[in-house]
């Protein structure tokens, strides 16, 4: 999730290659994370979640030694509201995660990318709702199609998309709250915060999985530990090529990007772990997609014109 917005840039200003490459990076990475957790069974998405918060833990120690930004952290510990919403961030991050891991293991991969499809229309929800931000008419109809979405997979599918929306919701709000504490704590510190909150509980789950025989650390082998321990890698390495790539790309295109993660998430599910696709889930899906051109269309569209408007002020200035 961006710590920090992108930087503004002329429309003529080509794209930096570097940006454009990590951003791509970052996102196909999260797109085949489905093909990452089954490796780690036979642990249970709990363990598996346990596991991910405390390697990344000491992975972002080792980053934050590596790049000497332990200041940025301990000034986050020690400011008692930056600590209090990032800790608030990191109940939902849990949450994301552990979902995500759900639904991976037990071949609902369709549903997480369904959640993240849907998420930019959350995000715009919240605009509203939390933010008291006025929607335009054009972004209210794509709100209409992403509501008609979830109504249609509904019906047709029988049972509410629940991994889908809690993903989408937990995401959504994790993102309004880095969106504010991210412009003064960077991505490496605050995911350092996060994961220190969650650690006593990640640690308190595998010992006592240990304790009762239950953990599967130490009982499945060094290639399984091993798997288990890069997951802290696994976790870390996209949110830094997506923070290289925030800073260096313009918003929009960051927001045409971000596609990639579920796009590629929804060909796995169907193409290589053979969910199936009822008419009514491909009919849900087209009308989120539908709903997500709009809000590009009319984002990329209204960026431009902002531009054109400071641009024109500066001349008129001068």
């Amino acid at each position: 999730m961006p710590d920090s917005p992108a930087a503004v840039r002329p429309v003529s200003a080509p794209l930096d290659p570097l940006g454009l490459a990590t951003g791509i990076g970052a996102y196909v990475l999260w797109g085949v994370l489905p093909l990452y957790f089954p490796l780690l069974q036979p642990a249970g998405a709990v363990e598996i979640i346990a596991h991910r918060v405390v390697w990344s833990l000491l992975f972002c120690f080792v980053l934050l030694a590596a790049t000497r930004t332990w200041g940025a952290f301990v000034t986050a510990l020690r400011h008692r509201r930056t600590l209090g919403a990032l800790s608030v961030a990191a109940v939902l991050l849990a949450v994301n995660w552990l979902v995500f891991v759900f639904g991976i293991l037990t071949d609902r991969v369709v549903d997480a990318a369904l959640g993240y499809y849907i998420n930019p229309l959350v995000t715009v929800t919240l605009a509203v709702v939390v933010l008291r931000e006025r929607l335009r008419p054009v972004q209210w109809v794509a709100l209409g199609f992403g509501a008609a979405a979830v109504v249609v997979i509904t019906a047709g599918y029988g049972q509410l998309p629940w991994i889908a929306l809690v993903l989408a919701l937990s995401f959504g709000f994790y993102g309004l709250i880095k969106n504010r504490v991210g412009r003064t704590v960077g991505a490496v510190p605050g995911l350092a915060v996060e994961t220190l909150v969650l650690a006593p509980v990640a640690l308190a789950y595998l010992v006592w999985m240990s304790v009762i025989g239950q953990g599967t650390f130490e009982t499945e082998g060094a290639a399984h530990a091993l798997i288990l321990a890069s997951s802290g890698i696994v976790t870390a390495i996209p949110l830094l090529l997506f923070n290289s790539a925030a800073r260096r790309l313009p918003l929009s295109m960051l927001g045409l990007l971000q596609y990639i993660a579920p796009t590629l998430q929804l060909l796995i599910g169907v193409l290589v772990l053979h969910e199936q696709m009822p008419a009514a889930r491909w009919w849900g899906f087209a009308l989120v997609w539908t709903a997500l051109g709009i809000l590009t269309v009319d984002g990329v569209r209204t960026s431009r014109a902002q531009r054109l408007s400071r641009r024109a002020s500066a001349v008129s200035a001068r």
